[in-house]
């Protein structure tokens, strides 16, 4: 199987402890502890949540002391969203093609429909 990393990505931003850890991060670094506080969970399973986060490319972990610090990298994000804005505008121009369409219909006389 080969490497996806849109596919980890998306992965990873699929569970929402991991999106609320992201979300913290945006705020700035944070120790494990820190990120475990607001989740009623054990610390191991925050560091499982950070494990998957790390795969993705989404956080990196340095180490002061005793701490462990994460911050959020953004690279992955942003070609993730690079891929959903590709698909947005081909939506949007699709809906902006039928908004005509049902226009033209709604305003034409009904000798013409």
């Amino acid at each position: 199987m080969s490497h996806d990393p849109l596919s980890t990505v998306f992965a990873a931003l699929a569970d929402p402890t991991r999106r609320a850890i992201l979300e913290r991060l945006s705020e700035g670094d944070a120790t494990v502890g820190e990120l475990a506080e607001p989740f009623d969970m054990s610390l191991p399973a925050i560091s499982k949540h950070l494990a998957v986060l790390e795969r993705a490319g989404l956080v990196a972990k340095s180490r002061e002391g005793q701490r462990k610090y994460c911050r959020i990298t953004a690279t992955p994000l942003q070609f993730a969203t690079t891929w959903l804005d590709n698909y947005r505008r081909h939506w949007e121009a699709n809906l902006d093609s039928l908004d005509a369409y049902l226009t033209r219909v709604q305003q034409a006389s009904p000798e013409e429909q």
